[in-house]
């Protein structure tokens, strides 16, 4: 007994220098060395993946990119589970950006997963028509007349001399809609001037603090599931079964809590016994 107080009253003098690097490291080392922590997926999430699973062969998916590099931890790596996902199943790919810095974001991912990992075919798989400015006009462009709105994908090819880009002419020409989030314009002008009028199911991918705003949407059924921050995204790679940077990232946060808690707790024993042993003195 005499052994444990003099552990704890010793432990509790630790520098910060060293509470800093060993929570440090409880970050790190998750990311260096990956660990494949235990993850229960939400109901939200296990509707996306089974609505998206479900879906036909051969389904035209519009994949709308609204984040930017600042909320990129936590939409990047859904947007690379879903694409895994969708190419898998062999799924028509239709990328576009309501955000300038989505443009970069939806390039990025592409590369990475379609050229990469699946070497397909650029317009005949999957196609980038990229960035235009307006916001909920971009909207309404898609779910009137695509063509009028975009005349040249990001490499600079008529739509016209794209095989992907045959009968597609508006938002009812697409199967799927998906939104990656992170603010307006995203998932909501979607679902207001495009999707819940024309009838075409729309799922999203939001950062944690936009969950907030889109859940009535998901509750009242208008949304088909809900990806939520990092967590949704780490969640959808289990579903999938392909761990990426989510289940990384995730694993170093829970280890860094678990960390931080370990020394509230040894600062709070610490306190209470060298409390005791003052009043002992007086």
């Amino acid at each position: 007994m005499k052994f444990l107080k003099e552990f704890f009253i010793k432990i509790g003098k630790i520098k910060r220098q060293w509470i800093f690097l060993i929570v440090g490291l409880s970050v790190l080392i998750p990311l260096v060395f990956p660990v494949n922590i235990p993850i229960q997926p939400s109901e939200h999430s296990k509707t996306v993946y089974e609505a998206l699973n479900n879906l036909d062969t051969n389904s035209k998916i519009l994949l709308s990119f609204e984040y930017g590099p600042s909320t990129k931890p936590e939409i990047h790596p859904m947007a690379v589970g879903i694409l895994r996902l969708l190419l898998k199943k062999n799924h028509k790919i239709y990328g576009m950006a309501l955000w300038p810095d989505g443009l970069f974001m939806s390039e990025e991912i592409f590369k990475q997963v379609a050229e990469e990992e699946y070497n397909l075919n650029y317009g005949i798989d999957y196609v980038n028509l990229g960035f235009k400015p307006g916001n909920e006009a971009v909207v309404k462009g898609v779910a009137s007349d695509i063509r009028k709105l975009f005349s040249k994908d990001t490499k600079g090819n008529k739509l016209e001399t794209l095989p992907i880009m045959e009968n597609i002419n508006n938002i009812k020409d697409f199967d799927f809609v998906f939104s990656f989030s992170a603010g307006f314009p995203g998932s909501k002008e979607w679902l207001q001037f495009a999707t819940d009028p024309n009838k075409i199911p729309l799922s999203t991918g939001c950062t944690s603090i936009q969950v907030t705003e889109v859940l009535p949407y998901v509750e009242s059924g208008q949304i088909i599931g809900i990806l939520a921050g990092m967590p949704g995204a780490a969640e959808f790679e289990k579903l999938i079964d392909m761990p990426g940077k989510a289940t990384g990232l995730m694993a170093a946060q829970s280890f860094a809590h678990i960390i931080i808690i370990l020394f509230i707790v040894l600062g709070n024993v610490h306190y209470y016994l060298t409390r005791r042993n003052k009043k002992k003195l007086v």
